[in-house]
């Protein structure tokens, strides 16, 4: 598959995505993706929900984790993520019918039934009568089939209960009595999602799959799982998942390990996560809200094993839940498969226990000042934050008013030209925004909005700013282009439905759970087309200024219910923490007894025992898989024609989009001199944030609104199998419907030709917003600055894409920061420079993908487009031949937990690609890395990543306890492979799993994307059923032979780690000069 191909063309760019990422719960309108925490599974990547009605997707947990590689990722590469058409049935006709006889029979009654014409689906909700329980059955055409269970889960204490909960459901069960039936399913199942979600009030379990057999098979896994959880009668579950003492030697030191114990340090060493939690726990002192249900670490220590117990007694009942189905399948199959399940219950007082008691509205504002860990080698006095908070009512908002109050918050922040956004960002009084504007996911909205990097001097600035912006729209009123604008983006948004590799089913199953979690009604949410032509009514009837200066004045401006959380960065903090954990870990072993401390390291080798015994075969068996006789033998066929307008090669991919044209123009970057790479993600961003001649840039931004469904530019890299030179690309990517294609065309031109880089103070904003945004990357998402570093050491594609998004970059923009005053002359001529060096008709390439009309009706509309730039003819390309150099190193940064990575190419030890290492990396990744670095070393994550066209085999942790232990498990890794004995069924499993990452998931403008990815890296048709047929016939034998390729990273791998001074020090000591020290920040 192409996933690191398609991680590093994303995530190298700063144009894509604008977003400010504020712990897991809050997060701009229409854009960003959250944070997420929990249960890892690498294989699974970051959701992008396509929402407006309802924001959702605010988890403290999850299975899933940010991509291993957010930098410059790596991964598989000749295979095809599978895509699935978007129908083109108008109705959900063909679907099975919902039979109530047979729901009677199954014990239901059914509540309601409606036809949701937004999703061409026919929903039924059902309510169990002997338990209450409810379920909403929903049917449409729809192949990727959706299951969901939540439970309110209200936490009274900070302890951590529903999240450690949440972790320990999936650790076997009464049908499935093995350790992690949830990693079974990873290793041998089609899902296309597989994860949990723990929220401040709720837990939701979802599945999704495209084969049916699969799909119940998850169905009835996760249903045993959440009702008869082996966790409860099992300490052993709660001790790897919470958190237990630990000690190998009586006289040596006690530590707490566990997987939420080290999950929630990392979380906690993050600033941004700081920030997220203090403002809710203001806005809510007096609720649950008020309290952390991720676990806050100095207080889950204190959570008792029967404690925990009672939680899952109370709340993990029928009568509590909510289930979601939906897709294609028969609505009466899934009522007799849960049914076997809820009628093992009596009713039970759950509902009214679990009920959400709202905060009440403060009289007066409200000041907090609390400290985030810093470094001492800071600016300190530049580093605050502060963020205003608004609690907007004291109970949840009818539907119109939510909708009205989201179409403002897009006004006002939703893009680089609304006007709150623009006016915090140009004062100078910050580098870069916090707070996700208005957020609905909870039982009652709130508003959040601030600057991080702010002076000591300015703390108080910040807000009279936001308060006088805000005073100033609601008496002006906003513009009408950008009223216009923010409508067609947002109603383009809704039609389209386009959720990327987030099945569609789970998007609504979230945003009907946003008011079906509170009793209230579960299709509202759903039905979003006429709340939103009655707004547009509204609007032209009245004015857009009636319409939204109430809303300003009612819910901001007049509400004191206000929270001004400001943040004082503290170098001392992390040590404190430390010391304070270190001396409560002193306190209990001096109350323990010599017989005491020998039971605790025989209890912590037992532990690590189990931890590392595998499970029985029976046990093994007992998990439902599919057979080789279930998986389609050929790759899944993307329609690709090559043609050739104005000299140019032009592919397209004639698919069903539901009118919506899909484009990327690609330009070849080797033309670019070395020296302005780093550069180019700032190009990027100037393209879409500075004005023509003609527009500035905030009129371009709405022009661009109103007339397509957006545009982006960002650079592409790999490394090019069997080629020295790699793939650099600069690709834009534009959508528009077809009425819209010649808007589109011309706009992009406008983009790429007409923009002038002029505007030197939005420069310097976006040299700051950049460098703010890798600082925080440094302490959250560690393992990817880790893994495109050593990549940097070993390919040149590598070091391209850390010079464009990791450490090198950061360092390039904190001397880029000084420069733009200096030299701003030069900067701009510079950028020009890259202009020029890219823009050729020679040597671009045009991607469309769309149906076979709009194809031929769009083919006029290229050809202009293709006239229009540069017929340069440029004398040779750059022979970028540079890398890192290759030492052992370690960015120091203030965590309290290490990011620890490890690579070589395996290519250079002799390794001939098959496709069967992508069966045996990913069996590593879920077996030994999970039992040695997750389940027994209590990190939160350990998985590793071959990519096959740099060769570059990478073992990665995620907020990891341990640095040393961890490199000895990844070099283990030969040993464990050697040693191995799989019988058929696992073997099966394991290929069949592969296969379910190969036929991942997509729509079809991902599935054209793929396809040029494929292009591009010159992976052939052939190549793809070749490496399918190897991945189908795996056998024993090529796991045992991959020993010796892995071995190469064992013996010639370079380490990088992201990780604390202590840990650094440590391992410098037990291995004298190991690791190179690099202070970041």
């Amino acid at each position: 598959m192409e996933r690191a191909a398609l991680l590093r063309s994303i995530s190298s760019s700063t144009t894509v995505i604008y977003s400010t990422r504020r712990l897991f719960h809050r997060r701009f309108s229409l854009s960003a993706i959250p944070k997420r925490h929990g249960l890892q599974n690498p294989s699974l990547r970051k959701p992008k929900p396509n929402l407006f009605v309802r924001q959702h997707l605010r988890p403290v947990s999850t299975f899933s984790i940010p991509s291993p590689l957010p930098f410059n990722g790596r991964s598989f590469s000749s295979l095809s993520p599978h895509a699935i058409a978007t129908s083109q049935s108008d109705s959900a006709s063909d679907v099975a019918k919902h039979d109530d006889v047979l729901a009677e029979k199954y014990g239901f009654e059914k509540v309601s039934e409606q036809f949701i014409e937004e999703c061409k689906a026919r929903a039924v909700l059902y309510r169990h009568k002997k338990t209450g329980c409810e379920v909403m059955s929903v049917s449409n055409d729809d192949e990727n089939k959706v299951f969901g269970i939540c439970f309110r889960t209200p936490p009274s204490d900070s302890t951590g209960i529903p999240h450690i909960l949440e972790h320990s459901v999936l650790c076997g069960s009464r049908k499935y009595p093995l350790k992690e039936p949830f990693v079974e399913l990873l290793k041998g199942s089609l899902h296309t999602f597989l994860n949990a979600f723990t929220y401040p009030d709720r837990t939701c379990y979802p599945v999704a799959s495209t084969n049916t057999k699969d799909f119940y098979n998850l169905v009835d896994v996760y249903l045993d799982a959440v009702f008869f959880p082996k966790c409860v009668e099992d300490f052993w579950t709660f001790q790897q998942e919470g958190w237990h003492y630990e000690v190998d030697d009586p006289k040596g030191e006690i530590s707490y390990k566990g997987v939420v114990f080290n999950e929630m340090k990392g979380v906690y060493s993050q600033p941004d996560s700081l920030l997220g939690r203090t403002s809710q726990q203001a806005l809510f002192p007096d609720n649950i809200y008020g309290v952390d249900s991720g676990g806050d670490p100095k207080e889950i220590p204190k959570l008792t094993f029967e404690e925990f117990k009672e939680f899952h007694q109370r709340f993990y009942h029928p009568s509590n839940a909510r289930i979601w189905f939906y897709g294609d399948d028969d609505p009466n199959e899934r009522l007799r498969l849960v049914s076997e399940y809820l009628d093992k219950f009596e009713a039970s007082s759950a509902p009214n226990e679990s009920k959400i008691q709202p905060q009440k509205l403060f009289s007066q504002p409200v000041k907090v000042k609390e400290k985030y860990p810093a470094s001492d080698g800071e600016d300190l006095k530049k580093k605050h934050m502060v963020c205003v908070n608004w609690l907007l009512s004291d109970k949840p908002l009818d539907l119109e008013t939510e909708l009205a109050l989201g179409f403002l918050n897009h006004l006002l922040l939703g893009t680089p030209a609304s006007p709150l956004r623009k006016t915090l960002l140009e004062s100078g009084l910050g580098e870069a925004i916090v707070g996700g504007g208005m957020e609905d996911e909870l039982l009652q909205p709130q508003f959040s909005i601030g600057l991080k990097g702010v002076s000591e001097d300015d703390v108080d600035k910040v807000e009279e700013l936001v308060m006088t912006t805000l005073k100033k729209l609601a008496e002006e009123g906003f513009d009408s282009n950008a009223i216009e604008a923010s409508m067609n983006t947002i109603e383009f948004s809704l039609r389209e439905n386009n959720t990327g590799s987030f099945p569609r089913g789970l998007s609504l199953m979230l945003r009907s759970m946003g008011k079906w979690i509170y009793d209230l009604d579960p299709f509202e949410p759903l039905r979003w087309e006429k709340p939103l032509m009655k707004l547009k009514a509204r609007i032209a009837e009245e004015g857009s200024k009636a319409v939204f200066s109430p809303l300003i004045e009612k819910y901001i401006l007049n509400n004191s219910h206000r929270v001004t959380v400001e943040m004082e960065p503290d170098p001392e903090k992390a040590a404190r923490d430390e010391a304070a954990e270190k001396e409560t870990l002193e306190k209990v072993k001096a109350s323990m007894t010599e017989e005491d401390l020998a039971e605790l390291a025989r209890a912590t080798q037992e532990l690590r025992l189990k931890q590392e015994t595998p499970d029985p075969p029976e046990a093994l068996r007992s998990v439902p898989s599919l057979s080789l006789d279930d998986i389609p033998k050929k790759p899944i066929h993307v329609p690709t024609e090559i043609a050739t307008i104005n000299g140019v090669t032009v592919l397209q991919h004639d698919l069903f989009t539901n009118d919506v044209v899909y484009t990327e123009v690609v330009f070849d970057m080797s033309f670019l001199k070395q020296e302005l790479l780093p550069l180019v993600p700032l190009f990027c961003q100037s393209l879409l944030e500075m004005g023509t001649k003609d527009m500035d840039f905030v009129q371009l931004n709405q022009l661009i609104g109103r007339k397509t469904g957006g545009i982006s530019v960002f650079p592409f890299t790999s490394s090019v199998r069997g080629r020295e030179d790699p793939c650099a690309q600069l690709i834009v990517r534009g959508k528009a419907m077809a009425e819209r294609v010649e808007d589109l065309y011309n706009l992009m031109n406008v983009v790429l030709q007409e923009v002038q880089f002029t505007d030197q103070q939005r420069f310097k904003q976006f040299v700051s917003q950049s460098k703010a945004r890798m600082e925080n990357r440094l302490r959250g998402s560690g393992h990817g600055i880790s893994a495109a570093r050593m990549d940097a050491k070993l390919n040149t594609a590598g070091w391209i894409g850390e010079q464009m998004g990791g450490v090198s970059y950061l360092e390039f923009l904190r001397a880029l920061e000084g420069r733009v005053d200096q030299d701003w002359d030069g900067i701009s001529t510079s950028l020009e420079e890259i202009r020029k060096s890219l823009l050729s008709r020679k040597h671009c390439l045009v991607n469309l993908t769309a149906d076979g009309k709009n194809i031929m009706n769009s083919e006029e509309h290229i050809s202009r487009f293709l006239d229009s730039l540069p017929d340069s003819e440029f004398s040779q390309r750059n022979i970028w031949n540079a890398r890192l150099s290759p030492e052992n190193e370690a960015i120091v940064v203030p965590t309290q937990v290490n990011y620890v990575g490890k690579a070589a190419n395996i290519y250079e030890g002799g390794y001939k690609l098959k496709g069967s290492a992508y069966v045996i990396s990913r069996y590593i990744g879920n077996t030994w890395l999970w039992d040695r670095v997750r389940v027994s070393g209590g990190a939160y994550g350990g998985f590793c990543e071959f990519d096959s066209h740099s060769g570059v085999f990478t073992f990665l942790s995620y907020r990891d306890p341990n640095l040393l232990k961890t490199l000895d498990v990844y070099d283990g890794t030969g040993d464990f492979l050697r040693g191995l004995e799989m019988d058929n069924d696992t073997l099966t499993k394991a290929i069949i799993g592969t296969i379910g990452d190969v036929d991942a998931y997509q729509l079809p403008d991902a599935k054209g994307y793929s396809s040029l990815v494929r292009y591009l890296l010159g992976v052939t048709e052939e190549e793809r059923e070749m490496r399918r047929e190897e991945i189908l016939s795996t056998s024993l034998k090529d796991f045992k032979e991959f020993a010796d390729a892995v071995d190469v990273v064992k013996d010639k791998g370079i380490v990088v780690t992201v990780a604390s001074p202590d840990d650094v020090d440590a391992a410098n000591k037990t291995r004298p000069n190991f690791l190179q020290v690099k202070k970041v920040l």
